[in-house]
């Protein structure tokens, strides 16, 4: 996508807009820090999915969650606070299991159930919002949920073995997934690049892929390529048992979406995943 006019920037922020530059990251979307005349910075995302990662931020922010303010969104931008990265401190992640906690115990939307309101995407990887013949945004059968709109997308695309042994665990989750946990509010793509050390060493959650399910989900994001730091885990609280099977279930699906978005590499992730299951 090509940079946005300085007058449109301009109009955006409420001031002329005096240096831009791409940041790292960004690797499903353009990311551009932005210089104002006042000397203050902003963020700007580019992409088609602006509008519906705004309506995530402030549905994490609803729940106490620490994100990024959303200033301005528009059908193709999101204008975001700009938070200037620092280190954690001591404590940052204790803060963190908190307030995680607290966004997937808060109470849904009447009438949500599993997905979310709208379709979205890891790029070229789609991520329904539901299931076939129902509305968006409300399954109430959570392992098939997690069947057909999670494990099963894009099966045709993966090598005949591989989709075999996907096909054949998917028809096993009614025995190995709770049937209707609470549909918590997810962050999605949990991972340590999407966590931004801002101002005064607090960790803030950044760039969603939201739905609702079980809070598991989110979990086994943050643990699959490392861990979280010093007090998390004690300070989010304890699990149902049972939690190790769901983990490497639930870190199945960010593994299939790396194989499909950046290649053969993780094909092993993805098999190691299906042996220990």
């Amino acid at each position: 996508m090509s940079d946005p006019s300085s007058a449109l920037l301009a109009d955006l922020v409420g001031q002329p807009v005096t240096g831009m530059r791409q940041l790292q990251g960004g690797d499903l979307s353009e990311v551009r820090l932005l210089t104002l005349a006042d000397g203050s910075h902003r963020v700007a995302k580019l992409g088609s999915h602006a509008r519906a990662e705004a309506g995530m931020l402030e549905a994490m922010a609803r729940t106490g969650a620490p994100v990024p303010k959303v200033l301005e969104v528009r059908p193709l931008m999101l204008i975001l606070e700009h938070l200037p990265e620092s280190h954690a401190l001591p404590g940052a992640w204790g803060r963190l299991g908190r307030r995680l906690r607290a966004m997937h115990d808060a109470p849904p939307p009447e009438g949500a159930g599993y997905g979310w309101p709208e379709d979205y995407a890891f790029g070229p990887v789609p991520i329904p919002c539901g299931l076939p013949g129902e509305a968006p945004g409300t399954a109430t059968d959570w392992p098939r949920f997690w069947a057909e709109a999670r494990l099963l997308q894009g099966i045709e695309t993966l090598p005949m073995p591989l989709a075999r042994r996907i096909e054949a665990l998917a028809q096993r989750l009614p025995d190995m997934l709770p049937a209707a946990p609470r549909p918590s509010l997810l962050h999605g793509d949990l991972w340590a690049g999407n966590l931004l050390f801002g101002p005064s060493g607090n960790v803030h959650l950044i760039d969603p892929a939201c739905a609702r399910g079980d809070a598991e989900v989110d979990l086994a994001m943050l643990h699959l390529f490392g861990q979280p730091g010093p007090g998390f885990t004690a300070n989010y609280g304890s699990l149902p048992p049972g939690w190790g099977t769901r983990r490497v279930i639930y870190q199945l699906w960010p593994a299939l979406v790396h194989l499909r978005l950046f290649g053969p590499s993780y094909r092993t992730l993805v098999e190691d995943l299906l042996d220990r299951l």
